[in-house]
């Protein structure tokens, strides 16, 4: 259980787990950042398949979550659905290292092989991520005192307290992202893929070891220590439970009760179907718990049009991790004689822009911006993620303008160097805003989807938001796929996407990107001012 708190402060607990996403975001970013790197170079994709490639996997690591979240909340505790989860994790993350280590002795003619090897490792990473992140989270949230310390918000208080979590949060698994991004690319792209890849898989092994010897010190809103034996016992009956009683299209399973080891699969407040009294007789009573599809429904669908506005928010999200990567790859990189900066690297600056700007979001925006808008927490959620997607589409025309600069000069030179005599510093400006854009619209949209639904559906309400990144990535990879073909000259292969960086036309792409992102802007204005809080607390 959790031990007291300063009421200003998180508690124990929650930096714990805060540690831990971070050491778990090391793991995913030390995999992810250069991803796209190692498709082109290793597994020699174009450019835009390897895009591709990578907007689709980070589309599925994004999108499970909404499917996993209702079977968390209904059938597993969250704590023993981040057990389970990381599980599958580490496996993943170990077939992706072994594939790196096993490639350079394997016929590397084989490439569907290694392709199917490819995508098998990295879809079991998606899949434990999809219980993972939103159910750590969630139980994140729970460390407070009382089931009252983060309502939906009816107080400022316990609303400033629900805002300080889900920053620090972000800064937390900022943190582990920086180094995952700078440390791990350069290693991958100096000393190998395979130590590359197994540093990760280490560090996310030790994540879910600290995570599972914290128990004694963690809250379980039911009262529950679910013990490493008796993990396997709970998702076996959640499993049969769910595949065997099917009625009036709701999926229903009894609560399972330990008395000696006082273990109970419940959920928080009420349940998300009816609860069904066994008997008339009150001692007889048999409470069940299950997914009740309807009211999903009615607490998502009032959701979806501030989810959909969001969505070129996350097409731009995308962008570092795959153009952007290969943009830098054309640049001057050097550092003296000897150093060369990885391209994939300068997504760190995302990270430690965050860092450096996400403590001065509370000690002198918010007090500067109270004064004007006589608001408590300074601005209000909705506002917060306006202010991002609004940074988002600087970062875009600013993008755009450089990589005409890049162009320009490269198609000036007499040799046919791939080298441009241009610094990939000139890269900074856009990846430093997408980072501030981040402080606002990230954090905003994890209270935003956590505060907007009942607290017994808080890990479907996190899945909502990592969904949107997920939608983000596929639709991502439908533009780039459309755009494609639409730029594609007869019976040649160039277009905005060219492999030859000499004649790609990624310029036109962010302009499209910025124009699209304004547009989206503007509804998001409009909506906001339509918007009213639900405030569900049941």
């Amino acid at each position: 259980m959790a031990g007291g708190q300063s009421r200003s402060s998180l508690n124990k607990p929650c930096i714990l787990l805060i540690v831990i996403a971070g050491m778990e975001r090391f793991a995913f970013k030390g995999v992810a950042s250069n991803l796209v790197t190692y498709l082109t170079d290793v597994a020699k994709m174009s450019n835009s398949a390897a895009a591709k490639k990578v907007n689709n996997w980070c589309g599925i690591t994004s999108m499970l979550p909404l499917l996993v979240a209702p079977l968390a909340d209904s059938y597993l505790d969250r704590y023993t659905t981040v057990l389970a989860s990381s599980s599958l994790y580490v496996a993943g993350l170990l077939a992706l290292t072994s594939l790196a280590l096993q490639w350079p002795w394997t016929n590397s003619a084989d490439k569907s092989g290694f392709c199917s090897s490819l995508s098998w490792s990295l879809n079991l990473i998606s899949l434990g991520q999809a219980g993972y992140n939103p159910s750590l989270q969630a139980f994140g949230a729970d460390q407070f005192d009382d089931d009252e310390e983060l309502p939906s918000s009816k107080n400022d208080q316990s609303s400033k307290k629900k805002s300080s979590f889900f920053q620090w949060w972000y800064f937390g698994i900022c943190c582990g992202s920086l180094l995952g991004v700078s440390i791990m690319s350069y290693i991958q792209d100096t000393l190998g893929w395979g130590l590359g890849f197994a540093i990760p898989s280490i560090a996310m092994a030790i994540s879910v070891i600290v995570f599972r010897f914290g128990n004694r010190f963690y809250t379980h809103k039911d009262g529950e220590i679910i013990h490493i034996k008796s993990l396997g016992d709970h998702i076996v009956k959640a499993v049969k439970a769910a595949t065997s009683r099917l009625t009036c299209g709701e999926i229903v399973v009894p609560t399972y009760t330990n008395k000696s080891n006082v273990v109970e699969i419940e959920l928080e407040d009420r349940p998300l179907c009816q609860q069904d009294s066994g008997s008339k007789d009150g001692a007889d009573r048999k409470s069940e718990n299950g997914i009740n599809f309807v009211k999903i429904l009615k607490v998502v669908l009032p959701l979806m049009p501030v989810w959909t506005l969001l969505l070129m928010f996350a097409v731009i999200f995308q962008q570092p991790a795959t153009f952007f990567t290969k943009q830098g790859v054309t640049m001057k990189r050097n550092i003296g004689n000897n150093f060369r900066i990885p391209p994939a690297a300068l997504q760190s600056s995302i990270t430690i822009s965050i860092i450096l700007l996400m403590p001065l979001y509370d000690t002198f925006f918010i007090p500067f911006v109270r004064v004007f808008t006589r608001n408590e927490k300074g601005i209000t959620v909705m506002q917060r993620m306006g202010i991002g997607m609004f940074l988002s589409v600087i970062a875009m025309i600013i993008a755009a303008v450089t990589e005409r600069k890049r162009l320009d000069i490269s198609r000036n030179l007499v040799t046919s160097s791939e080298t441009v005599p241009m610094s990939i510093f000139w890269l900074l400006p856009q990846y430093i805003l997408l980072g501030i854009s981040d402080i606002f619209t990230v954090v905003g949209m994890q209270e935003f989807f956590y505060s907007e639904v009942p607290t017994n559906m808080r890990t479907l309400g996190i899945a909502l938001y990592t969904s949107v990144f997920g939608c983000g990535s596929f639709f991502s990879s439908f533009l780039i796929s459309v755009i494609e073909n639409l730029t594609s000259t007869r019976g040649a292969k160039q277009n905005w996407f060219s492999d030859d960086m000499r004649k790609a036309r990624f310029d036109n792409y962010y302009w499209f990107l910025a124009l699209s992102s304004a547009a989206s802007f503007l509804l998001f204005m409009v909506f906001c001012r339509f918007y009213r809080s639900r405030t569900i607390t049941d």
